[in-house]
């Protein structure tokens, strides 16, 4: 890419669109060498063109190949979250591969009754024996998680005392973000119904922000991690209430 298409694709990556009429006109230029810049990332899958602009294309990665990255950090993060949950609580938790090892390191034969959309999650909890019920929907391939208004109205009768969800981005101003729409949607709905929200991720996610936002800092109560944050989003988490717990 040339150094107009760089910058255009970093607008796109951190607006999350572009439009054609602005951008001739900041860089002095017609609007058909702007559809060839935007035909030139779309050649390379960065983008996809609309009408009048672009959006980035926002490609899911699979659970296989997510599982090998920060395994480590990841049990760590499991393992402390899963010590929150108390006796007789109701639980959901969403599906990720930090999420998973929260799953993973829950109480066999709990008290516990477990809700997931995810069924990477729902098999862990089965051969550990605790009460599991699994929301209903569109099953998301890559990573085995159930999406769209079957699964969001599944939620909408329960109530939870904890909520465990992950996140592909965390920064101060878009908060808790996420790559996929449906995934973020889901999230929202179950932040609606919970008493008390965890966010499990690795210290990687720092930084990212990612086109969905599906909660601000203030709507969740702790950060699960690995690492102390950057100073920016632990100023801004302390600003908004929310507890930075770090897995021993």
């Amino acid at each position: 890419m040339n150094e107009r298409q760089n910058d255009i694709w970093s607008e796109i990556q951190r607006d999350g669109e572009v439009k054609i009429s602005e951008l001739k006109e900041r860089y002095a230029v017609t609007d058909m060498t702007i559809r060839r810049d935007l035909e030139k990332l779309e050649a390379l899958g960065l983008v996809r063109r609309t009408f009048g602009g672009a959006i980035p294309v926002t490609l899911d990665v699979s659970l296989k190949e997510r599982d090998t990255v920060h395994t480590d950090e990841k049990a760590r993060i499991g393992k402390a979250a899963a010590a929150l949950v108390g006796p007789n609580e109701a639980v959901f938790i969403d599906g990720g591969t930090t999420t998973l090892q929260v799953a993973k390191h829950l109480a066999p034969d709990s008290s516990v009754t477990v809700v997931t959309n995810a069924l990477n999650v729902a098999a862990v909890l089965l051969d550990k024996g605790v009460h599991t019920i699994v929301a209903g929907g569109t099953l998301l391939e890559k990573t085995g998680s159930m999406i769209g208004p079957i699964a969001v109205a599944t939620l909408g009768s329960m109530a939870f005392d904890h909520i465990f969800l992950g996140a592909t981005g965390i920064t101060a101003e878009h908060g808790f973000s996420n790559s996929n729409s449906f995934e973020a949607e889901l999230k929202r709905h179950a932040i609606k119904r919970a008493a008390r929200v965890a966010i499990v991720a690795d210290a990687s996610k720092f930084g990212e922000r990612y086109l969905h936002s599906f909660a601000a800092l203030s709507e969740a109560h702790v950060v699960v991690t690995d690492r102390e944050p950057p100073s920016p989003i632990a100023e801004a988490a302390e600003a908004a209430g929310l507890q930075i717990r770090i897995a021993p």
